[in-house]
């Protein structure tokens, strides 16, 4: 059944290797030996050709992974039918929901398959196919951690659901964001434990090598594996998703007469001849509630071979090698997070800031002390640039960076620009359905319930520019689809981004939660603001044959307002700052007190514990901020009614 010439036979060839599908999961063996059988067949339909890896990730992914049996059928199906198409083009899948089919479909008919019903549609010549209007309960924008939480939830209120995305699912975060960088972060951090690890008495760490491309493609291959988990639960959800770009319609262009209900989803599909070709097919949706979250890209400043010789934080991950020479231009988290990579991977780094340092919108205590630590780890820190003027490569190749202030680096394989993202609006025509936008940054602009200007369409994420982080989008998401589609007790939810825990993965990380020093101060007044810190080596350099001023640092800081001393701000630079912080966060949501974090016996020896026993403590005034009191001995809260 692996040889076959005609399409006739490729319905008997799916059934075996659903066969296949079956016996390997419960086989290894004959997954191997079935394996090695197909990559000695010459056949441009071969079995290797297109199945290995799919049959792999079914005998080694769980359904708790996201890899259910039928997901992974349909991406052998899929790989199998591009493969024949870009070799005799003999059959043309369409897939509809809840059912498959193979056939000569038009290219209408494969949009309307693939979405589950029938669309208007328009092909770029203008011709219009007239069929029935296809229509949502809730359409999403945007299939990123926040618009997929929002249609999940959605659809588990058993409304009808789609979702638009013209990329890879998972959005800036598991793409080109949180997911890989993390992979990277921990990269550095192995990096560096093999540098200290001759403190612990291990020796030999200079002779081990490290291979950039080895971890992207390790990398890459796990971004890939979260892509089909994402696109597996939204087909467990029952969600119709919809690939191309999404926008509003004009008053001109379509009879709908520019209706906020209405979304048109320009699709490129390939011709139906042997030709290259591809061709332009617009759908039309309508949808009661519309929700934009197509997230954010990053920026590039104007100047004279920036564009041309620079590559972006997007581009990082892209890097098929590890620089020699680097540049990272920016003042951001991402600026210093990259950076700090780089440095702990081996690269000669560079960090290039407008003004006189980086975070400069964090506390104090956080920027100054990261600014300390960039520099002990070997980063060169260029400041009050004002940004770059330009970039330009000499007669090898490689780039001159020339900054406003006059100041030159030159010899760099790499210029990373890390200068903030913008909000991905443009392809949407926003001004067509008037969903109004914020003047300098274009945001769209958005109440305390995700809604816009605009009755029955709704905005959150990045493209709203506030808190634009994973967890804060998927928090809004969700609450925005409890209020429109939940039970009596939602309908006023929304989510507060006050307060949002945030950590930055620099080199040593950063955990902040609530105002600053500055902030708290201009809020309520420096007379009824108290500061209490600690700066310490971290035990883990207890053995460090060094002096004491060279071993890296801890800070932390603890803001607390008025009489009673709620705490306000809670900040920490240091190892494992990372996974400390959560907790806190909680403490800090639910009003805890100076007083309530000092009730909380220390976990000894850790670093978190000095949280709980800043000096002086004990001594603050006895008031808790929770619903049970803890102080003084107070015994333990028990649930209501048990």
């Amino acid at each position: 059944l692996l040889y076959f010439s005609s399409s006739s036979t490729a319905v008997l060839w799916t059934l075996a290797s659903l066969m296949l599908v079956y016996v390997s999961r419960r086989s290894p063996l004959f997954f191997t030996l079935a394996q090695q059988q197909a990559a000695s067949i010459s056949s441009p339909y071969r079995f290797a050709n297109f199945s290995v890896a799919a049959f792999a990730s079914v005998t080694t992914t769980n359904e708790n992974d996201g890899g259910s049996i039928n997901h992974n059928i349909t991406r052998i199906i899929t790989s199998f039918t591009n493969h024949t198409n870009r070799t005799r083009r003999r059959i043309r899948p369409a897939f509809g929901r809840d059912r498959f089919m193979f056939g000569h479909a038009t290219n209408t008919q494969r949009a309307n398959m693939s979405t589950g019903g029938t669309a208007n549609s328009q092909t770029e010549d203008g011709t219009t196919k007239k069929n029935a209007e296809y229509h949502f309960d809730y359409l999403v924008v945007g299939a990123g951690s926040g618009g997929i939480a929002s249609a999940r939830r959605a659809a588990s209120y058993g409304k009808k659901v789609a979702v638009v995305e013209k990329a890879r699912h998972g959005g800036t975060c598991v793409n080109v964001g949180c997911v890989p960088k993390k992979v990277m972060w921990n990269a550095a951090s192995i990096s560096e434990t093999l540098h200290n690890m001759k403190h612990y008495g291990f020796f030999g760490g200079e002779s081990v090598s490290f291979h950039w491309k080895f971890i992207k493609e390790a990398r890459d291959r796990y971004i890939l594996r979260l892509n089909g988990i994402y696109a597996n639960n939204m087909a467990n959800s029952n969600i119709t998703a919809i690939k191309g770009i999404a926008s509003f319609i004009h008053d001109d262009d379509d009879d709908n007469n520019g209706s906020s209900n209405t979304i048109q989803v320009k699709q490129q599909t390939s011709t139906t001849n042997n030709t290259a070709q591809e061709e332009t097919t617009t759908l039309t949706y309508t949808a009661d509630h519309i929700l934009l979250a197509p997230g954010s890209y990053p920026e590039i400043p104007a100047g004279e071979g920036i564009k041309e010789h620079c590559i972006t934080s997007d581009g990082f991950f892209d890097l098929d090698y590890l620089p020699k020479k680097a540049v990272v231009v920016g003042a951001g988290y991402i600026a210093v997070e990259l950076a700090g990579v780089l440095a702990a991977l081996g690269s000669d780094t560079s960090l290039v800031v407008r003004k006189g340092k980086a975070l400069r919108d964090f506390d104090e205590m956080l920027s100054d002390t990261l600014d300390e630590e960039m520099q002990r780890q070997g980063i060169a820190i260029y400041r009050n640039t004002s940004g770059l003027r330009h970039v330009r490569l000499d007669d090898n190749g490689l780039k001159i960076v020339t900054m406003k202030n006059g100041e030159r680096i030159t010899g760099v394989d790499t210029v990373l620009v890390a200068t903030g993202r913008k909000p991905l609006v443009e392809p949407l025509h926003l001004n067509r359905v008037g969903v109004q936008q914020e003047p300098t940054t274009g945001h769209i602009t958005v109440n305390d319930y995700s809604e816009t200007n605009v009755e029955g369409v709704y905005a959150l994420g990045d493209v709203c520019g506030n808190v634009e982080l994973t967890p804060m989008a998927i928090a809004a998401g969700r609450r925005l689809a409890d209020r429109l589609f939940g039970p009596p007790q939602y309908h006023d939810a929304k989510v507060s981004y006050q307060n949002v825990p945030t950590v930055v993965f620099s080199h040593p990380p950063i955990g902040t939660i609530g105002l600053t020093e500055s902030q708290a101060v201009q809020k309520y007044g420096e007379q009824n603001v108290k500061v209490y810190r600690s700066k310490f080596a971290n035990l883990y350099y207890g053995p460090f044959q060094v002096e004491p001023h060279d071993k890296p640092k801890t800070a932390m800081k603890m803001v607390v307002a008025g009489k009673e001393e709620l705490v306000v701000g809670l900040h920490v630079i240091g190892m494992a700052s990372d996974e400390m912080l959560q907790g806190f966060g909680i403490a800090m949501k639910m009003g805890a007190t100076k007083a309530d974090f000092d009730s909380c016996v220390a976990i000894h020896p850790t670093a978190s514990e000095e949280f709980v026993t800043l000096f002086p403590w004990g001594l603050s005034e006895q008031e808790t901020g929770s619903r049970h009191d803890p102080l003084n001995g107070g015994s333990p809260p028990e649930p209501e009614g048990v």
